[in-house]
């Protein structure tokens, strides 16, 4: 089981747009994927549980992956997060 914290950096944050690009890419891994803020931890492949914890620009996140490429999921995941979604 892998943890990565990471800021969201873009002017929306994690809504709408950024968070179906974000399920879209937690979708392509087989791990178990969950994205946890304040003690809150939702499936990173659910778009109404990301979308739930109302993800702000400046807001740290917790990115938790388990399985057979959860590695290669934090980073893909990190990456987009890091690059303000291609926006």
């Amino acid at each position: 089981m892998l943890r990565k914290e990471v800021t969201i950096t873009n002017n929306i944050g994690l809504h709408a747009r950024p968070a179906t690009f974000f399920i879209q890419k937690a979708n392509c891994y087989k791990s178990s994927i969950w994205v946890e803020k304040d003690e809150r931890k939702v499936n990173a492949k659910s778009l109404l549980g990301v979308l739930s914890l109302g993800i702000a620009k400046g807001m740290t996140v917790t990115l938790i992956a388990d399985g057979q490429d959860e590695e290669l999921a934090i980073n893909a995941l990190v990456e987009l997060i890091l690059t303000g979604f291609a926006e």
